[in-house]
């Protein structure tokens, strides 16, 4: 690819995040999980113009989301597969949370995100994003199950790599629907569970605690985590401090310690920045919180400032097979 191509392929590259969006939102993946249809049945399936049906079909298949039949036909792909509603590592909610409102208008204004330092969601949506959550629940209950999209390949690895020896409660803080505490807890069977998240989200995570066989070992509260936490061995804060600015991370981190049982500790699942100029999906991550949260991503020395201020020190970095790494501290 020369560099023309290159950049009119970056210039573009949003037209494919709403095709990607518009698949998912449509739930074509599902419609051709079946098996192939016609152009003219997947619009009468979706409710959609079936001339503008068949353009973005033709889209797809240009990027190789569907297959094309020799009889016109449409397929699915293994690329499509992953925008199915309710299947094992699905991205559907991540595709439909990343072209919706909340995030989507709050990125078209980056560049005023670069001039001021702060986030664009007021600007582009009259509120910050959690407010905006909280007027628009469908879009909320997306981003809580792109959450659990995003962990539930990386749960099982976390609770592997993870020495729960000695720990009686484990606390997931700002832990959505538990699928992490629910991996951890299944580590270990005499291991208790408590989950932190703000009310709107405990009905589910009970449900999901249920789902799981682990209704008699999870205590779901729901809270912020900015007021006192109850009291464990184990505190888990997988994704909630890039989301936060410095402060923010302090109190957050000070309430844990605060919590901790003598010898517990506080492990952070967070995405490490490397040195300037190192490939990988972490500088793109901090940008985006850059736009449409306060917070940011944070290279290691930073997140050993913030334990320190919280009155932490950090013991291990553990990595796992994704960007994600395992950030254990215990009390300074």
């Amino acid at each position: 690819m020369t560099p023309h191509q290159r950049m009119m392929s970056m210039i573009t590259g949003y037209w494919v995040t709403q095709i990607v969006h518009a698949v998912a939102e449509l739930g074509i993946a599902d419609h051709l999980a079946d098996g192939p249809r016609t152009s003219a049945e997947l619009a009468e399936l979706t409710g959609c113009d079936p001339d503008a049906m068949s353009r973005l079909l033709r889209a797809c298949a240009a990027q190789e989301l569907v297959g094309v039949r020799s009889d016109g036909t449409f397929e699915t792909t293994p690329m499509l597969a992953l925008l199915s509603e309710g299947v094992p590592h699905s991205f559907r909610d991540i595709a439909i949370v990343h072209g919706s409102p909340g995030h989507w208008l709050s990125w078209g204004r980056l560049p005023d995100a670069v001039r001021a330092g702060e986030p664009q969601t007021k600007a582009a949506l009259g509120m910050d994003i959690w407010d905006h959550f909280a007027d628009n629940p469908v879009e909320h209950g997306r981003f809580v199950n792109s959450m659990t999209e995003l962990t539930a390949g990386l749960s099982e690895e976390i609770a592997g790599l993870l020495d729960v020896t000695g720990v009686g409660v484990a606390v997931d803080v700002g832990g959505a629907n538990g699928a992490l505490l629910h991996a951890v807890l299944r580590s270990n069977a005499e291991m208790r569970g408590l989950l932190l998240d703000l009310p709107a989200v405990t009905a589910t995570a009970t449900a999901e605690a249920a789902k799981a066989g682990l209704s008699d070992r999870v205590t779901v509260v729901g809270g912020s985590f900015f007021d006192p936490i109850p009291a464990g061995d184990l505190f888990l804060l997988k994704a909630v401090l890039h989301n936060w600015d410095d402060e923010a991370c302090v109190r957050i981190l000070s309430n844990c310690r605060a919590a901790l049982n003598p010898g517990g500790r506080v492990v952070v699942v967070e995405m490490p920045l490397g040195p300037m100029g190192e490939p990988g999906f972490a500088p793109l991550l901090d940008l985006n919180m850059l736009a449409v949260v306060s917070g940011r991503e944070r290279d290691l020395d930073h997140y050993d400032d913030l334990f320190a201020a919280a009155g932490l020190r950090r013991t291990r970095m553990t990595p796992t097979r994704s960007p994600q790494c395992l950030i254990e501290a215990v009390t300074a």
